[in-house]
């Protein structure tokens, strides 16, 4: 059986009876056509079986429909569920996703960043924190970032302050003795600050006895077992015998100080309250549950895609109309309680 003939823009050309230009221009620019043309050249294309050459397209006109995604690292689970939801996007809007791992490294990153210029990428949506905004804004595509500073470029964050607050108002509904943050070292110009200054705030409101530890976590288990392992010693000596309610900065670190616990106690001793961040699967997968903030990381994933595509297509116009100033959407966070600070049944 010989092989079947692509369907070429001649063909498209004759069936619909318009010139090869105007079909060209039905793929490469569409909005400079009547509705009703592009109609029924659409029509022509489902008549046909027409089959896109993606190659030949991208040499046509240059766009590739990449996006580049550069995160710090997939050891907190946050980075890699907001990932998965960003991956996922594809089925609606058909961009392809290049992904790169900066571990905070910055002249790694910017190596990266000329990579994914040279695949001609159409956006970029980076989550790590190492590259100023204005120097992401000086690359003259769309720049999407999330949780990160973001004067010069759109973002999407959560209302971190409003989460930091709303944590540390459970453990004080619970009558801890005296209330823990922990925290790794944050610059006030990064949205997740939000959750030191709304713990800060809530504590000093109602002159809670608190305390703030702020250490260098590290980007594996290990260092981060151990930084919290002497964070707990800490906690005994000063505190023993009192209830400490806990909050940590993200579910990942909520989660190993839980099995320091456990692996101390054999439980969660009743003394201790802990909440988390970000509900990441292994909040609510933990031996036992972690209550923590929920950053609706869905709805993060989606209105980043959503602002970068609206961004790409409007560059795609005849006559663009680029937004005069970056656009920051704000997410409410969400409070899960669960068996972490919600009556020790385990």
């Amino acid at each position: 059986m010989g092989n079947k003939k692509n369907v070429t823009f001649s063909d498209i050309a004759k069936y619909t009876n318009f010139s090869k230009t105007t079909i060209s221009r039905y793929f490469n620019n569409p909005d400079s056509l009547t509705l009703e043309n592009q109609q029924i050249i659409s029509d022509a294309l489902v008549k046909l079986n027409y089959k896109e050459n993606k190659v030949a397209r991208i040499l046509a006109n240059g766009k590739t429909e990449f996006v580049g995604v550069i995160v710090p690292d997939l050891y907190h689970h946050y980075y890699s569920e907001i990932l998965n939801q960003i991956l996922s996007t594809y089925e609606k809007y058909g961009y392809k996703f290049l992904v790169f791992i900066g571990n905070e490294n910055e002249e790694i990153e910017r190596r990266y960043i000329q990579e994914l210029m040279a695949y001609k990428i159409e956006g970029l949506i980076i989550l790590s924190h190492t590259i100023p905004s204005k120097e992401l804004a000086d690359l003259q595509i769309p720049v999407v970032t999330i949780e990160r500073e973001d004067h010069y470029v759109s973002s999407v964050n959560t209302d971190n302050y409003m989460g930091g607050y709303q944590a540390t108002s459970l453990l004080a509904r619970h009558n801890c003795d005296v209330l823990i943050h922990i925290n790794s070292p944050t610059l006030e110009s990064i949205p997740s600050y939000g959750r030191i200054r709304g713990f800060l705030d809530f504590c000093q409101e109602k002159d809670l006895k608190h305390q703030i530890f702020i250490r260098e976590m590290g980007h594996n288990y290990e260092s981060t077992h151990k930084v919290l392992v002497s964070i707990v010693e800490e906690l005994e000596q000063n505190y023993h015998g009192m209830k400490k309610g806990i909050f940590i900065s993200n579910d990942t670190h909520a989660n190993v100080l839980l099995n320091i616990l456990i692996r101390k106690y054999s439980t969660l001793p009743h003394d201790y309250l802990i909440i988390g961040f970000d509900n990441s699967p292994v909040s609510r997968e933990s031996i036992i549950p972690i209550s923590t903030i929920g950053q609706q990381i869905d709805l993060i994933a989606q209105e980043a895609v959503r602002i970068l595509v609206e961004q790409m297509n409007e560059r795609k116009k005849r006559k663009p109309v680029l937004p005069d100033k970056p656009i920051h959407k704000v997410i409410p966070p969400i409070l899960i309680r669960r068996e972490t600070t919600e009556g020790h049944t385990f």
